[in-house]
């Protein structure tokens, strides 16, 4: 019995090729396809539903079922057993449609004589793009080998659709890789952008999914998974002994090829006639479709590898790598999964924007995205499915979203979005000497944020007065390997000589969380932004606190120097840290190397502990930073990672100035200098509201200094002040609606 289903399937398929081989148009392939399945099914009916758009089934071609419905059969998703099919992703196999939860009767079809049904997804990697259905009179479940023999099906017609093969009139026959999609995903760098894709991985495509000799299908599967576990376990034998995770990861990897099951079933699939290629792929598409419904992490990940060992497997036997010979446009947009902070940096400033899959705010991509001032989307889910190298493509930083093959009226409305961008960055350059004077006399220092030598020259061309903070985790972040201490002093050095004299606060190491070494032993913790981080593991591993300060101390060459401690909560940290400093400028004395001129030793406050420190620690610290990103979240218990809740919190919350006016009031009292860092310090509206309540210095990424001096100039804070007290006594729980109607004409 087993071996006629799978003779069944093998001939299936080999009528399928014959269909393919043919020079006719799309319906007609469709139109063959179910005439096809039905005689080798010995059904009455077998019908081929595709997505229209992303909410919508259409009927494309049907066997026993009404001809004149075809086309004019529509489903939404979840509607009937056929949606049902297209939300779940699963097989529905009864013996009682009529009488099964959700069946829905469409009078348009005559479907009312057929009692079974089979519903089987058509999907490509966890994408789906149709349904395919076979029904019968009589009333009986399908066998399993049926159901695997219909699946099998659908996996060559998922392949077919990606290849081109059903394109026809109408909008559910329309070339899929020609389609405008637009993808809502998460904003993690603001800015617009217009371009064509670049693939940072791009993906294979499988141009054969059925078998010619199964028997040569299998040796090469079996030849390419030998070199995938040779590969793994070379992997394994170079990783870092003292890296667990990449070990955990390897590991895994290590057991998925060596896998009986995996191996078992992609020989089932090529015994069944599929190609080694669409047999590995069947199961990757399995591995996606279950990853989309699995919210244990632990298991997430392991699916993940299984998907990344797939793709591995694939470029073997295909021998599709990277390097696929395609031309990088003049205009790339970025396009992966994930990606790491030294990969991205190695594209460097040719990149237009970046778009991810996965991603988060906080995440190594978007630190270099801010850094190179590119617009960054993440969470655009399953925009690696697709888009192709060189689809044109408009990325939204402000909005988060992504028009990928967008239509012409789309084209036109972002094309004129930039032009008033570009019309405003003229204006800002006309001003880009002046001070941020407001209107009522009072000054405001605006400073730019910086990680990257590349970013300094942003430092004259944006009109910033110094740099009030530099990222120094970057340097570190990026590398496989410790950097050395005469590596960070010439880094920091020429950091300083492209300043030109103005003022670089240089924040010490910022790690943990989400900023993870490669080569540091990771630390498992329930909540790492609120564990094991910043100055906690300074303090903790002292030294390499001790040879970045030094560092730090042999760039300065006698000039001025100003140093930042991250992620201070108490008075004691700042102490410690403080004490550190104090022995590295005693070393360095003793050495014979120039001591700065003028040092200056602050701190950031990030966590409303800080801002309740005792009366000394004011004294003693030279200057605060308020470290706006982190400190919004630890006051309003909102992670900022968590789409969930990070939008549930505003700035101009009545309870949030109300506190930031306490740190003005305290640094003020004890004349100590205060600055405000952070994504808020770059949003005009937030930055004029700022300055109000007495933030004389702001620092934000270079792109926004413009935007932020245009709106300074043109207001009078005493007045703004006046309006941010009015909705505070009003009760209001935030003042943005009463500062965006004083502010407006303005912005």
């Amino acid at each position: 019995m087993v071996q006629h289903f799978e003779t069944d399937s093998r001939q299936m398929l080999g009528r399928l090729r014959g269909v393919m081989a043919e020079d006719a148009a799309g319906q007609q392939r469709l139109d063959r396809i179910t005439l096809l399945i039905a005689e080798e099914m010995h059904t009455e009916v077998c019908s081929i539903y595709l997505f229209r758009d992303e909410d919508t089934l259409e009927l494309c071609a049907t066997q026993g079922l009404k001809p004149e419905s075809v086309h004019e059969t529509r489903l939404k998703l979840g509607e009937g057993l056929v949606g049902r099919v297209a939300r779940t992703g699963k097989v529905m196999n009864t013996d009682d449609a009529p009488g099964t939860r959700g069946f829905r009767y469409m009078p348009e079809t005559g479907e009312e004589a057929y009692s079974s049904f089979m519903g089987v997804p058509i999907q490509r990697l966890g994408e789906m793009l149709g349904v395919l259905v076979v029904q019968s009179r009589e009333s009986r479940r399908y066998s399993d080998e049926e159901v695997y023999a219909v699946e099998v099906v659908a996996m060559v017609i998922a392949e077919m659709a990606e290849l081109g093969a059903f394109v026809g009139e109408g909008a559910a026959m329309s070339a899929r890789h020609q389609r405008p999609v637009l993808f809502r995903g998460a904003t993690a760098q603001e800015g617009a952008a217009r371009g064509h894709v670049w693939l940072h991985e791009p993906r294979v495509v499988v141009a054969n999914p059925i078998a010619d000799d199964p028997a040569r299908e299998l040796e090469r599967l079996h030849e390419a998974v030998e070199k995938l576990r040779v590969g793994v376990d070379r992997m394994l034998s170079t990783a870092a002994s003292g890296d667990n995770e990449q070990l955990k990861v390897l590991e895994a990897y290590r057991m998925f090829a060596n896998s009986k099951g995996w191996m078992r079933r992609m020989e089932e699939d090529i015994a069944r006639g599929l190609s080694a290629e669409a047999a590995v792929e069947k199961e990757q598409s399995t591995a996606r479709a279950r990853m989309s419904q699995v919210t244990d992490p632990y298991l997430r990940e392991r699916l993940h590898d299984l998907d990344d060992l797939s793709n591995r497997l694939l470029r073997i036997l295909t021998g599709q790598g990277a390097e696929t010979g395609a031309d990088m446009p003049a205009d790339p947009i970025l396009i992966a999964r994930n990606i790491g902070p030294a990969e991205l940096l190695d594209y460097g400033r040719k990149l237009k924007g970046v778009i991810l899959e996965e991603g988060s705010v906080g995440s190594h991509a978007a630190i270099v995205a801010r850094a190179l001032a590119i617009p960054l989307v993440i969470h655009a889910a399953r925009i690696t499915t697709e888009a192709l190298n060189g689809d044109h493509v408009l990325v939204d930083g402000d909005q988060g979203l992504v028009h990928l093959r967008p239509d012409d009226n789309i084209v036109t409305a972002f094309r004129d979005k930039m032009a008033m961008q570009a019309q405003a960055q003229e204006r800002y350059a006309s001003i880009r000497e002046k001070p941020a004077e407001t209107l009522c006399g009072e000054r405001i220092a605006l400073h730019m944020n910086a990680g990257l030598m590349a970013d300094l020259p942003s430092l004259a061309g944006s009109g910033a007065e110094g740099v009030g903070l530099f990222r120094t985790e970057l340097q570190f972040l990026v590398r496989a390997h410790m950097p050395k201490r005469a590596e960070l002093s010439e880094l920091y050095a020429r950091v300083m000589d492209a300043a030109q004299g103005k003022r670089v606060v240089f924040r010490t190491l910022d790690i943990g969380s989400d900023k993870v070494l490669p080569y540091m032993k990771a630390v498992s913790e329930p909540n790492p932004a609120l564990g094991w981080r910043a100055v906690r593991v300074a303090l903790d591993k002292p030294g390499v606190m001790r040879m970045q300060l030094q560092a730090l101390i042999r760039a300065a060459k006698g000039r001025p120097l100003s140093v930042m401690f991250p992620f201070v909560a108490q008075h004691e940290e700042y102490s410690q840290a403080r004490a550190e400093m104090d022995k590295a400028m005693e070393r360095e004395r003793i050495l014979g190397h120039p001591l700065p001129e003028m040092l200056e030793v602050g701190a950031m406050l990030e966590t409303p502990s800080l801002a309740y420190a005792p009366d000394r620690f004011y004294e003693e610290v030279d200057f605060l930073s308020i470290g706006g990103n982190d400190l919004k979240q630890f006051f309003f218990a909102a992670d900022r990672e968590n789409e969930l809740v990070r939008r549930r919190y505003d700035t101009l919350n009545v309870s949030f100035l109300t506190f930031l006016e306490h740190i003005v009031r305290r640094c003020a009292a004890h004349d100590t200098p205060l600055s405000f860092c952070g994504e808020d310090a770059g949003r005009p509206i937030e930055a004029a509201c700022l300055a109000a309540i007495g933030m004389h210095v702001l620092s934000m990424r270079p792109a926004s200094v413009g935007p932020v001096k245009s709106v300074l100039r043109r207001t009078d804070l005493q007045e703004l002040r006046a309006v941010i007290h009015a909705a505070r006594d009003a009760g209001d729980q935030s003042v943005r609606p009463a500062v965006v109607e004083y502010l407006k004409g303005k912005l």
